[in-house]
């Protein structure tokens, strides 16, 4: 049911706030900020979540059409607006109590969609497509580890139940793309236990998809956007060392 009016007092922001036991700060503190006024306006307007969602997808795949043209401005541009749009999206469906197994789905291959489609943009336009895979790959492998080790952490079911034909259908898609990688984070996380403690949920958080995306629109926008295929390999080695130098192992040998 739609919040009446909708509630434009502060309270709004709160409630369209979600649950995570960590914090990701340039989501919390710039995008999500930044798209609640948008959100009051579709709220009134009624606009169902997955339209945002579909609006958040067109605008990420503008970016990379404009990143392989060498529009590295516009497509800096067109990925923080997909950025904004995708913040938008979930708060509008806990804003208006319109959350959906269908519009989870959907972000979330949309997302993996975008990203797919900047990272070949970004192959084809630097002419090192080999480094663009690794680093959508690397990019790919944070983002399932940041998702499971926080849904983890707090014993979340890894996907929602599904309804009806269409969530049916995209409930297939993600067997395929997202299911293997849950299970490979639970796996990680049953050999590493730290993944999921307080410190390391925290940490990852920070590595969520507008962290990247905001980094990759600053990387654009100075014109060296293929440094943010290094930037993500940098990341998965960085988690790497930090696990296995804690791992059991590693600290009794060190002791």
């Amino acid at each position: 049911m739609p919040a009446r009016g909708p509630s434009l007092s502060s309270s709004a922001l709160a409630r369209s706030r979600k649950p995570r036991r960590g914090t990701e700060l340039v989501c919390e503190w710039l995008f999500r900020p930044l798209a609640h006024p948008l959100v009051l306006v579709l709220a009134r307007l009624r606009v169902p979540p997955p339209l945002v969602v579909a609006s958040a997808g067109a605008a990420g795949v503008a970016a990379a059409v404009e990143l392989g043209r060498g529009s590295l401005l516009a497509a800096a541009l067109l990925v923080q607006l997909k950025t904004l749009l995708d913040n938008a999206d979930g708060q509008l469906a806990r804003l208006t109590g319109r959350t959906s197994t269908f519009g989870r789905y959907l972000d979330s291959e949309v997302d993996l969609l975008v990203n797919a489609a900047l990272f070949a943009a970004l192959g084809w336009a630097s002419g090192r497509p080999a480094l663009a895979l690794a680093g959508f790959l690397a990019l790919t492998s944070v983002l399932s580890l940041n998702f499971n080790a926080e849904r983890l952490a707090r014993r979340g079911a890894a996907e929602p139940e599904a309804e009806g034909g269409a969530t049916a259908l995209l409930r297939r898609v993600y067997g395929v793309v997202y299911a293997p990688q849950d299970r490979l984070a639970e796996a990680l996380v049953t050999r590493w236990p730290v993944l999921t403690g307080s410190a390391a949920v925290s940490v990852l958080a920070n590595l969520g998809m507008s962290t990247q995306l905001a980094a990759f629109g600053v990387l654009l926008a100075l014109g060296h956007p293929l440094a943010f295929a290094w930037l993500a390999l940098a990341e998965v080695v960085a988690i790497a060392f930090v696990v296995l130098s804690r791992a059991p192992g590693r600290q009794e040998e060190v002791a």
